[in-house]
């Protein structure tokens, strides 16, 4: 489908926008990106996928429970806090995210759901720590189901193989009975890319150019680490990878998303030059344009089960 171009804008007024969209909290960017980008409807599509092979082999008496970890004012909210009536928990270190899901519970009177204001790296660094989380935070239960969407960018790819291992060998439902017991959805931008209007590409670019950090968070790796692991012996570890794409006619609303994408300020600090370049950057070669920015991603789910094949 074609698209109007965006109205020009002046150098003073680009640069105003981009530094002042630069400030905007995590989980505002993140809502512009769910409202102009197809990125939920494919995350919610996947998801819809695995809620349909747990219901088909667990009890439809059984009350699910599932713990979103870092992701907690995402459209899938409305999904997850429908179908885990059980229990619902919520971790994210952004404190601004969970207010906004605070109020929701006190409005409508949601007494299933449970706000975590922590950090996962430290909250769930070792096996000590998730035992203690499970004890203290979801009341020393097992989860149906576990997601990390879009969470697994704050961890370094280190962090990755002990950390899964620990959250699905203490956090997520071990039935034996049952062919699927439980679920772990992860989705994650891909860590390579020949498009230079690729959100990996723009990551790659500028983190190296300016932190000289260069991406190596390869969820199929992990996926392949993971089921060379003892561990997942009894585990279906499942990968397939989406396109997906963001645009949006106000320049503010664009370089938010931009920011979020280069992890500004939570992970890599850009100084106001640095800023600068950025926005000019993604103005001449993208948004003037009316060129999206678009998103390879990947999605791994690890099933705990084989009695039947899980969808993905």
């Amino acid at each position: 489908m074609s698209r109007a171009m965006p109205r020009s804008l002046a150098v003073e007024e680009r640069i105003q926008l981009g530094l002042r969209a630069a400030n905007r909290h995590m989980y505002q960017q993140d809502k512009i990106w769910s409202r102009y980008s197809n990125d939920k409807v494919d995350i919610a599509g996947t998801l819809a996928r695995v809620l349909r092979t747990l219901n088909k082999s667990l009890p439809l008496d059984e009350p699910l429970k599932a713990l979103s970890i870092g992701s907690s004012n995402e459209p899938q909210f409305r999904i997850l806090e429908s179908a885990f009536r059980g229990g619902f928990y919520l971790l994210d270190i952004e404190s601004a995210a969970l207010e906004v899901i605070k109020e929701r519970i006190e409005r409508q009177n949601i007494h299933h759901l449970h706000t975590i204001h922590d950090d996962y790296c430290k909250a769930l660094c070792d096996t000590e720590s998730v035992l203690r989380f499970r004890k203290e935070y979801l009341d020393n239960q097992c989860m149906t189901l576990i997601t990390l969407h879009h969470s697994l960018y704050y961890s370094p790819m280190s962090f990755w193989d002990n950390f899964l291992s620990d959250i699905y060998e203490h956090l997520l439902v071990n039935d034996s009975v049952s062919d699927v017991s439980g679920a772990v959805h992860v989705v994650l931008m891909a860590s390579r890319s020949d498009e230079p209007t690729s959100t990996t590409w723009l990551y790659n670019h500028f983190a190296g150019k300016f932190f000289d950090h260069s991406n190596d968070q390869d969820l199929n790796v992990c996926a392949e680490k993971l089921r060379a692991t003892p561990r997942f012996d009894d585990a279906q570890v499942l990968t397939k990878s989406s396109r997906v794409d963001f645009f949006v006619e106000d320049f503010e609303l664009f370089m938010s998303v931009v920011w979020m994408i280069l992890l500004h300020p939570n992970v890599h600090t850009f100084s106001e030059a640095q800023q600068k370049e950025v926005t000019e950057y993604i103005y001449e070669k993208l948004w003037s344009r009316g060129l999206p920015l678009i998103q390879f991603q990947d999605h791994l789910v690890i099933y705990r089960g084989k009695g039947i094949s899980g969808l993905i």
